[in-house]
């Protein structure tokens, strides 16, 4: 009976690595479909005539075939954004998307067009190497995502999302839950002109303490109003009780240690409120929860948690402890001014328990 379970489960689990195989064929074929149907509507929009009427009536009369033929989900708006999809994406965005960047536009094969779209409306998936219709560009999400990222008008910041979502394995939910917390925006802050444009190409790269940094840290996903009170202890386990959000909202490589991990000397105990490891960077990252204005004193006794780590926790081929004190306000020549010039070990940010609206979030990347 047991052997029977055993080969049970094996064989469920095998259908389900399939199932979702399956699943992302289709929905990469969709895409690839649809942008196929976006080029035609384009290609036709310009042989024909130069009035924005007939584009109206081309589309309305290609959705009624369509949904005669096909069934649903060819309506005059759907036609619209499969045409917009493609006028966004037949430009050249960035090397993740794009394999051959001196050819952006890509190669369609025309003459297999109208059999592959039909096959492929009809249920009847054809797909070479994995990569439907074209050879040079990569759809890797589902529809829904590229529906979110083509109405995001900057092309940088619409190519790092579809980078971080691919990489990272974003839900549409997650793509918009970044994107309303302006992870590019916050992102950028601390970076030149290049470092920006290889965000838009590659997506985040952490390469030093820096490059970890988001200030502020978006946390809305506690469910604390900003006019609420509570306490550090409070917001550490909200933290904790939202632990697989914050650690979407820290960044990549972030694994959980402890938290309230003690340290003693001189017959003094200390708690660090939370402690991190970073797998990509290799070191400790020590998380202090400050409620209101961030004091000197604060930086002070975060100065003290990373030497500790440092001289007492870290192992060889381990970098040295990165320590980040998360407060509601803060002035940055107070920071600016306790740390020392050199300082890429301790840094402070602030964080909202509450999404940002355009306007303030530009006030406070520029502040």
């Amino acid at each position: 009976m047991n052997l029977q379970n055993q080969l049970i489960d094996k064989v469920s689990a095998l259908l389900e690595i399939a199932r979702k195989r399956v699943a992302s064929t289709v929905n990469q074929t969709m895409v690839y479909t649809y942008f196929e149907i976006g080029r035609m509507i384009v290609e036709e929009e310009q042989n024909g005539e130069a009035r924005a009427e007939y584009g109206k009536g081309l589309l309305k009369e290609l959705s009624v075939h369509l949904t005669e033929r096909f069934g649903r989900g060819f309506s005059v708006e759907n036609l619209d954004r499969m045409r917009f999809f493609y006028k966004t994406y037949s430009k050249p965005i960035s090397s993740t998307l794009l394999t051959n960047s001196e050819n952006p536009i890509p190669q369609t094969l025309s003459a297999q067009s109208e059999n592959q779209i039909g096959q492929t409306l009809s249920g009847d998936f054809e797909v070479v190497e994995n990569k439907p219709f074209t050879s040079e560009l990569n759809f890797n999400l589902s529809w829904s995502h590229y529906l979110k990222l083509m109405r995001i008008d900057d092309r940088n910041e619409r190519s790092f999302y579809e980078i971080e979502a691919f990489k990272n394995n974003w839900s549409l939910r997650e793509l918009q839950r970044q994107y309303d917390s302006g992870l590019f925006a916050r992102l950028s802050l601390s970076k030149n002109k290049d470092e920006v444009l290889a965000l838009s190409e590659k997506g985040q790269i952490i390469e030093k303490p820096l490059d970890l940094i988001k200030d502020p840290y978006v946390l809305e996903f506690l469910g604390l109003n900003d006019k609420s009170f509570y306490s550090e202890n409070d917001l550490e386990q909200k933290l904790i009780d939202k632990l697989e959000q914050f650690l979407l909202e820290l960044g990549k490589g972030f694994t959980f240690v402890a938290r309230q991990e003690r340290i003693s000397f001189d017959e003094k105990h200390f708690r660090i409120d939370l402690v991190f490891y970073n797998r990509i960077l290799k070191c400790f990252v020590l998380i202090d929860l400050k409620i209101g204005e961030l004091k000197h004193q604060d930086i002070g006794q975060m100065q003290m948690y990373v030497n500790y780590f440092d001289r007492e926790k870290r192992i060889e081929g381990e970098n040295k402890t990165i320590g980040i004190i998360l407060c509601q306000d803060k002035s940055n020549a107070l920071v600016e001014y306790t740390l020392p010039e050199n300082n890429d070990q301790i840094f402070a940010s602030k964080y909202m328990t509450v999404l940002p609206s355009k306007d303030e979030l530009k006030s406070l990347l520029t502040d």
